[in-house]
């Protein structure tokens, strides 16, 4: 089989080349981890790619689109419900499940992925490939991440239990808003002299946006590796782990088809809630953790929320190439 007939059956399962670095970031880490100086430069450059990660973020969000798609309320806010309400609720409920076979930092992180917004780029194109109604997906996903910004630590600060050794201090807060909102808010001020730019440059800017993301990915489970984090999970716990995060997708993937059936929603929008409303991000989740977490179990904390966002990938990418045909074979009767 050639490398892109493999590639190809791959990306049927929601891996593509970008997923499959991820998981290449988290090996090398653990083979090749960096440790003190090394470390601390890491560190700092995060930090800068971070803020750099959401100044693109905000330059590239088209405010125009957001305000033509909130004219459907109805998709809008059973998205925000089923983000920022039941997915709460339901980590909650998982939480305790979770740390009877698993260390106390994993349940920390299935609260963690509860309080994430939903994702942008994987949300629009799973609706797209299902027919369904992308400029609504665009918009839902959009304002999710834009009110996530400011709503997931908060949320998640009043989530965690006190004294578990697990929280997020005031400090950490306005480090969000140092290294994630204001650039954000500065790209948006921006845009109207960027657009052009983003637009010709997509490639490049991707790079930038995923490469951000996979050095993220190996400073968080380089200190993990040096901690000993894969001393504290087997593989029986990594089964564990995975057998619950696709409990908390099909909860949610359930529950967002019942709420489009019993809101009556048509085709399109039903495959943009149930996308968007049932995935959570990564590329905020990863730098957002970096700054709540500094000092704490990192590693072990963004681990349920990479292993759910694969699991997300792969059932969505299913999803969605079974709907296609579906719809395919109609159009063909």
């Amino acid at each position: 089989m050639s490398l892109r007939k493999a590639e190809a059956v791959l990306a049927r399962f929601g891996f593509d080349r970008y997923m499959l670095l991820l998981i290449l970031s988290v090996v090398l880490a653990t083979i090749l981890p960096a440790r003190g100086a090394g470390a601390a430069i890491l560190s700092q450059l995060t930090y800068w790619v971070i803020a750099l990660l959401f100044f693109l973020y905000g330059a590239k969000l088209t405010t125009a689109t957001i305000v033509a798609g909130l004219t459907n309320w109805r998709l809008q806010l059973s998205v925000l419900a089923l983000t920022f309400v039941l997915f709460p609720v339901l980590a909650l409920a998982l939480k305790p499940l979770s740390m009877i076979w698993l260390p106390a930092a994993i349940g920390v992180g299935f609260l963690y992925i509860g309080c994430m917004p939903s994702t942008v780029q994987s949300s629009i194109a799973f609706t797209a490939v299902s027919r369904g109604n992308v400029a609504g997906a665009v918009c839902a996903a959009s304002i999710s991440n834009l009110i996530g910004v400011v709503l997931s630590p908060l949320l998640f600060a009043a989530l965690i239990p006190q004294g578990t050794g697990f929280g997020v201090e005031p400090a950490a807060i306005w480090k969000i808003v140092q290294q994630i909102v204001l650039p954000f808010a500065l790209g948006q001020v921006c845009r109207p002299l960027l657009a052009g730019w983003l637009a010709r440059y997509r490639k490049p800017v991707m790079i930038v946006d995923r490469g951000s993301i996979l050095m993220i990915v190996y400073a968080a489970f380089s200190a993990g590796v040096v901690n000993g984090i894969w001393q504290v999970m087997s593989v029986g716990s990594l089964a564990v782990l995975v057998a619950l995060c696709l409990v908390l997708l099909a909860a949610v993937m359930g529950a967002a088809m019942l709420a489009a059936r019993m809101a009556r929603m048509d085709h399109a929008d039903m495959m943009a809630l149930l996308y968007c409303g049932s995935t959570k991000s990564l590329a905020t989740g990863l730098p957002m953790a970096g700054i709540l977490f500094a000092g704490q179990d990192i590693s072990l904390i963004i681990l349920p929320l990479m292993l759910f966002h694969l699991a997300q990938l792969a059932v969505c990418a299913i999803i969605a190439q079974r709907m296609m045909g579906r719809l395919d074979v109609q159009a063909a009767r």
